[in-house]
């Protein structure tokens, strides 16, 4: 006993706490950030914190005044080789859906739009030119580096069903997918910390502390999942929005664009939305009419989502 005694290593563990939340503001998604948008709000739980939640709520309200609505746990994360540290960190992640103008404007927090993170996600105006420009042929030139044929083979298969290559269609949901299939291939900033210079040269795409990055890929990945099924879109909406403005958060979301007269025959099919009895002029065209959603959506919030009848063109 004395010997295994000796023998035994202590290893410090720490639980974070870490907030991926999530507004859409003039048509763009934006998550809160802290550090001159280089980290998520977070930090540790504490013993006089009484649950997780509160910890998580206590942190954002500290470090970015935004008093937190909706949230709901994330993911679990306990990779030591990620963060760059000896401790064993457990890093516990929730997701916070809200509107950017309940959060005050400081130098020390703010928000940022998803898609300077991740501007390979972004599907709105067509295919963006990092993939076939840029991302894609460095992946398949690191697919190609593998030693032996079955290697190759298997990294190929990745990205063809990751980034929607040989026929297959892009999945808006592998955004997590295609962030650790980056992070392998050493394209992403994180990858090469503490690695050498050798290394290839980064791709456009902010990077992020530690792991944060990959938590904010794992938020997304589970809105865009969430929207289909449930209407966790109203968190994000005011208590008045046309059709349009519903819409436009929709595939702000999914980076991808939706067909508008199935989008708007579907909401309406659904009973999600009442008229306020009110109108906005949009556009040109007639005033356009003010919608909420309604009341018995909002109580039960567990009716269909918005199906995402996404476009493929």
């Amino acid at each position: 006993m004395k010997q295994a005694s000796r023998n035994t290593r202590s290893q410090t563990v720490s639980a974070d706490l870490i907030a991926v939340v999530i507004a859409v503001t003039n048509g763009e998604p934006r998550v809160l950030t802290i550090d001159q948008a280089g980290a998520l709000p977070s930090g540790p739980f504490e013993l006089g914190h009484r649950s997780l939640q509160s910890g998580l709520r206590a942190w954002v309200e500290r470090q970015t005044g935004h008093p937190l609505g909706y949230i709901e746990q994330l993911y679990t994360f306990a990779d030591r080789d990620r963060t760059g540290d000896e401790r064993v960190q457990i890093s516990i992640s929730y997701l916070g859906l809200t509107r950017e103008e309940q959060a005050e404007r400081s130098a020390a927090h703010g928000w940022r739009g998803w898609y300077d993170y991740f501007p390979w996600e972004d599907h709105r105006a067509g295919v963006p030119a990092i993939l076939p420009d840029l991302l894609l042929p460095r992946l398949l030139v690191w697919a190609d580096e593998a030693e032996d044929m079955n290697t190759r083979r298997d990294r190929r298969q990745r990205v063809a069903y990751a980034f929607g290559l040989d026929d297959r269609d892009w999945n808006e949901e592998l955004v997590l997918q295609r962030y650790e299939l980056l992070y392998e291939a050493a394209l992403v900033t994180e990858a090469k910390r503490g690695r050498p210079d050798g290394s290839p040269r980064s791709l456009p795409g902010r990077p992020m502390t530690a792991d944060h990055r990959r938590i904010l890929a794992t938020g997304i990945a589970r809105l865009r999942t969430k929207i289909k099924y449930r209407p966790v879109v109203f968190e994000l909406m005011p208590p008045a929005f046309t059709l349009l403005q519903l819409q436009r958060t929709v595939e702000a979301l999914a980076g991808r664009l939706v067909h508008k007269q199935n989008f708007r025959r579907l909401i309406e099919q659904q009973d999600l939305v009442e008229e306020t009895g009110e109108t906005v002029s949009e556009t040109r065209g007639p005033p356009a009419k003010r919608f909420r959603f309604r009341q018995t959506v909002q109580a039960e919030r567990t009716v269909a989502g918005t199906k995402l009848p996404l476009s493929r063109a």
